[in-house]
Formats: C-alpha cells, structure tokens, sequence
C-alpha cells in the first residue's frame, strides 16, 4: 500500500522559497536592481540642478533608477517559473504538489516577499543616497514633507507588482525568452510604440511605467496623470489579471 503525500500552501512556499533562494540568478538580479535604484539615485543627486524651475520634483527624479529596476525585477518574477520549464523540474513539482493553483501561490506568495522587501529597502536607500550625493544648492526631500514617504513606499512597491506580473506572463508563455520579451514589450516598447498618440494621451497613463514616473514617485501632481492611489488600484489589477490568466494556463495546459 502506498500513499501520497499532502503538501498544504505553508510546505509548498517553503519549498518555493528553498528554491528562489538557492539560484544563482536571483542574487545577481537583485545586485542589478541595488545598483540600479542606488547608483542612479547618487548619479541624479551629484548632477542634479542647483537653481531647478517650478515643476522640478526631487523624489520623483531621484528614482531614475526604477527603468533598470522594474525590468531586473520583472525578469527574476518570469525566472521564477519559466526558469522550470525550461529545465523539465516543472513535471517533478507538478508530480510532487498537483495542484497547480497552490504552486502558483505559492511562488506568487514567495516572488512578493522578496522584491517587496528589496524593493522598500532600496527605495529607502535610493533616498538617503541622493541626499548625501546632491550637491550644495541641489533640492531634496525630506521624509515628514507632505507626499514624500508615500512616493518612497510606492516606489518600492512598484517592482514587486511588475515581478508578479512578471510571473503571471511566464505561466501563460512558459518560455524564459518569451516571458522576458513580453516584459520589455509592456515596460518599454509599449510607450514609445504610443508616442504619437501624445504624451498625454487618455491610454498612456495606463502604462505601468508612466504610473511609476507620474504617479507612485511624484509627489508634485502631474497633469493628466493618475492619482497615486489610482495608480496604485491599476497595477493591483493588472498583477490579478496576469496571475488569473497564468493560473487557467496552468491548469489546462500540459507541462
């Protein structure tokens, strides 16, 4: 008589968590992404305008670093899985945990606690870095300013919303190449592709990065922009809809 064993959502997120740490790849993406968020951060901060005009917004510049930052987060959320696929070890987690709902979960629970966490702890950084690197004369916030700490949370929020995203992507295509591809397309290629529309066109501030740039980092309104809160409610929503989708692909789709 044999049985099989139950694996519950905590023992599957250990062993999601066992896995994501124990990559090589991980560690190098979020070097990537600390060098990003923290080396631009001191680059705008020690070039930055001593006599700025009226709209220049210190904290929404200061997070230049978030164009590398969001794509080296978005990689290392469709790595998270399509990194299985590519090997064949998905057949052996499928085996191991059947419900393929529950390991979607769980990578997803796993994906979120890291870059969130990294994500908050570089925003922080990123902040301190261009304080001390600005030159004198150089404006720049300070946390208790109206705006400022809700922009700095946001910021670091924004990458692991991209790397669920990310996640999501690579459970419909199952494919490293393909998933990164598809995270370039919606980060970078899509706004430049919609630049004839206008900068300020209806569809553009739908754009997760021009949400990043004139919504979650600005703490000066911009106009025609999403409020931060709004910003924030669209990519809650893109993430829901690209882990739903990545959800039905894997239950209905062979591995």
């Amino acid at each position: 008589m044999t049985t099989t064993a139950t694996y519950g959502l905590r023992d599957v997120t250990r062993m999601e968590w066992h896995k994501l740490r124990t990559l090589r790849s991980t560690w190098v993406i979020l070097l990537v992404f600390a060098a990003g968020m923290v080396g631009f951060a001191i680059l705008v901060g020690a070039t930055g305008p001593v006599r700025p005009g009226p709209s220049y917004d210190p904290t929404e510049n200061l997070f230049a670093g978030l164009a590398l930052g969001q794509l080296a987060i978005g990689i290392l959320g469709a790595l998270t899985l399509s990194s299985e696929f590519g090997s064949g070890s998905i057949r052996a987690t499928f085996a191991a945990v059947p419900r393929r709902g529950r390991v979607l979960a769980a990578k997803a629970a796993v994906t979120a606690v890291v870059t969130l966490a990294a994500g908050e702890a570089l925003a922080f950084a990123a902040f301190a870095a261009f304080a001390l690197a600005a030159r004198p004369g150089v404006p720049h916030a300070s946390l208790g300013q109206p705006g400022v700490l809700r922009a700095v949370l946001l910021a670091g929020a924004y990458p692991c919303l991209i790397g669920l995203i990310g996640l999501g992507v690579a459970a419909v295509i199952r494919h490293t190449a393909g998933a990164i591809a598809a995270i370039v397309a919606v980060v970078f290629v899509l706004p430049i592709a919609l630049l004839p529309l206008g900068e300020h066109s209806a569809v553009m501030k739908f754009l997760p990065e021009i949400i990043a740039e004139n919504s979650l980092t600005a703490v000066k309104p911009v106009a025609d922009s999403l409020s931060a809160g709004a910003g924030l409610g669209m990519l809650c929503l893109y993430v829901a809809i690209a882990l739903a989708a990545g959800g039905w692909a894997l239950t209905r789709r062979d591995a």
